[in-house]
């Protein structure tokens, strides 16, 4: 019987630090498989991945992953509640025996700890956040502040560091619901999420998509694998850009612009009036970064205001999403790529699967492959015609097959 260990990944790009977490998660849990389930076209934050999922895909396979799962849009671009959910379903789903994340506390007992403690504490939690919501303050900001109020915070896991914040989720995911699952951290190293300078070889993607932006480029090759470098090069030369929010300013502008309020009040994420105050500052601003520092508050994060405008460029509603997430069943599986040992492991696990196991776009599809679909349509849109033909046609090509290379940090 094949031991896999699940990885939730978004891989933008695959770098270092990555490729570190990989290699411990493998020894630590004496996994014969490793799976990663991975955001699509957007991810968690609320943007669109620097290249997209198929040469991500490619540089996770060739570094060692041995199948790479989607996220689905609807799970991905959310809260850390939402993603984790989606996350530890589908790999649930696939039989993984254990979750490997990385972390800033890196140690699982404190996250074990903290996930019965906040059950303890959960009613005194839920009433300390709305009173935080209601005094207008964000929901990670409400959040800490209930976190505090219980005591959690005095415990070993800081939950203002974002995966901590993640990891706590995927804990609260597979203990809440019983799972057959062995959840494990290891500490991440050297760089945090948001550093925005490259001080070594390992560095956080955030520096890492710095770097490549900066004008000139700053040479980031020391802080990602070759294969990393070889897809990066590979999408550039393909689709003629990285993507950035600021590629899809002028679409997103017009789409607001051409909206009626009531239209884009119906649009997740765009709550309590915030329509007018979109259109508003619509009228003024000449940039994407102009257009987020206009509308940015104490109550709406620049993290939930970008997941607000992914959500209008692919004009996905509120009852979808909350339609979709609010049931425990999925509807299909989507699978990106494998290598020869991830076959060998679906080819086992076939008879056992309860969730369908899909490779692309299909007629009839389940409404969530259809946000899918238009996510897909959303992230290449801004691509020249005949670049953009030839890159959505790997939505019906099957799955990325390629051998493992054993990288090394």
């Amino acid at each position: 019987m094949l031991r896999a260990c699940g990885l939730i990944v978004e891989y933008n790009p695959f770098h270092n630090g990555h490729l570190y977490h990989l290699q411990q998660a493998k020894k630590l849990t004496n996994a014969d498989v490793m799976i990663a389930v991975m955001s699509g076209s957007f991810l968690q934050r609320g943007e669109p991945a620097i290249i997209d999922k198929f040469h991500r895909t490619k540089a996770a396979l060739a570094s060692g992953v041995d199948i790479v799962l989607e996220l689905p849009y609807a799970y991905a671009v959310q809260s850390s509640q939402l993603f984790a959910k989606g996350s530890v379903l589908t790999l649930n789903a696939l039989g993984v025996s254990h979750i490997c994340f990385g972390s800033e506390a890196g140690d699982i007992t404190d996250f074990i700890t903290g996930h019965h403690f906040l059950k303890k504490h959960h009613n005194v939690f839920q009433d300390q956040l709305k009173s935080g919501l209601k005094q207008g303050l964000s929901y990670p900001a409400a959040s800490k502040a209930a976190y505090d109020k219980i005591g959690l915070s005095q415990l070993n896991v800081d939950l203002s560091q974002p995966n901590n914040v993640l990891g706590f989720s995927y804990v609260n995911e597979i203990l809440d619901r019983d799972l057959p699952i062995a959840p494990l951290t290891i500490p991440r190293l050297q760089s945090q999420y948001h550093d925005t300078e490259i001080h070594g070889k390992i560095a956080s993607a955030t520096s890492i998509r710095y770097g490549l932006f900066a004008n000139p480029p700053i040479d980031v090759k020391h802080a990602i694998p070759k294969t990393t470098s070889i897809q990066l090069s590979s999408y550039k030369k393909a689709a003629g850009i990285w993507h950035q929010w600021e590629n899809y300013f002028p679409l997103i502008h017009y789409r607001v612009q051409t909206m009626m309020p009531n239209e884009l009040a119906q649009i997740a994420g765009v709550v309590e009036g915030l329509e007018y105050r979109i259109k508003h500052a619509a009228r003024k601003v000449t940039s994407f970064q102009e257009w987020m520092n206009a509308i940015k508050s104490k109550r709406y994060t620049w993290t939930r205001l970008q997941r607000m405008f992914t959500n209008i460029l692919t004009n996905t509603k509120e009852f979808e999403i909350k339609k979709i997430t609010s049931t425990d069943e999925l509807p299909y599986i989507r699978l990106l790529g494998l290598s020869n040992q991830g076959q060998t492991y679906l080819n086992s696990k076939k008879k056992q699967l309860t969730v369908p196991l899909i490779t692309g776009y299909k007629r009839d599809m389940p409404e969530m492959l259809a946000i899918e679909e238009r996510a897909s349509n959303a992230y290449y849109s801004v691509l020249a015609p005949q670049n953009r033909k030839q890159l959505l046609l790997q939505e019906f090509q099957g799955p990325v097959r390629i051998e493992n290379s054993g990288e090394t940090v």
